[in-house]
């Protein structure tokens, strides 16, 4: 998370774009930037993973057997005027790859149904709203957005198996049969996210001043008890 606020501040100077994808360590609740953290009570399963909260809005994730990605982009760029543009872009590019990958059936998940406010699941992936990619009405993936710093962060999530911290969700891998992986997916994917988004990526590194960056957020708000509990960051 703090290398995702680094990225949001150096595509903001630069005006243009980055995508990130990445795993964790061990099985961590992420809760979103509205969620109370008291409320992760309502999901003991996750009550012994470590948790962090998002800078992006949406439900708690239980990040385990999945993939995790970011895009920043800068908030002037073509690709981040339209919000639900950009989600649809995103998952059309990830049904694309899915479907090359054997899973076939995919689609985006419509405007009717959902939850009414203050009616929600605690978990992001019990929620339904339109754009999420679902299979057999089974939400896998979704994403959200946080728009600031004179860009836009998404963050979005791909559920590949069920994770023993949150067992009621079934993945890709349990829906289909089908043996995706998160390397696989990334290699499908990529070269779709491309084609939907008008872009052309090249493969980079963090650099130390970067690095550097990260690290003081982490001290002053995604390692910090202020942020996780209360959304309070600390002076940079």
């Amino acid at each position: 998370m703090a290398v995702d606020e680094t990225l949001l501040e150096s595509f903001s100077e630069r005006g243009s774009c980055g995508w990130r994808f990445y795993r964790w360590r061990e099985p961590t609740l992420s809760l979103g930037y509205f969620q109370p953290c008291e409320d992760r009570r309502l999901h003991p399963p996750s009550l012994r993973c470590p948790v962090v909260r998002r800078a992006s809005g949406g439900g708690a994730i239980v990040h385990d057997v999945e993939l995790t990605y970011s895009f920043v982009v800068a908030a002037g760029s073509r690709l981040a005027r339209q919000r639900n543009q950009l989600y649809t872009a995103v998952h059309a590019a990830l049904i694309d790859a899915l479907a090359e990958l054997g899973v076939r059936g995919a689609s985006l998940f419509g405007p009717a149904g959902g939850f009414s406010p203050g009616q929600e699941p605690f978990l992001c992936f019990e929620r339904r709203s339109p754009g999420d990619v679902v299979y057999g009405g089974v939400k896998i993936a979704g994403s959200a957005q946080r728009r600031r710093r004179g860009a836009v962060l998404q963050h979005g999530s791909v559920l590949l198996g069920r994770s023993g911290a949150a067992a009621e969700l079934p993945g890709v891998r349990d829906l289909t049969q089908c043996e995706v992986t998160c390397d696989t997916l990334v290699a499908a994917w990529l070269p779709r996210l491309e084609e939907h988004l008008g872009v052309s990526f090249s493969e980079s590194t963090l650099t130390g001043v970067q690095r550097r960056r990260a690290q003081q957020w982490v001290d002053a708000k995604y390692g910090a008890d202020d942020w996780t509990k209360d959304r309070k960051v600390r002076p940079l």
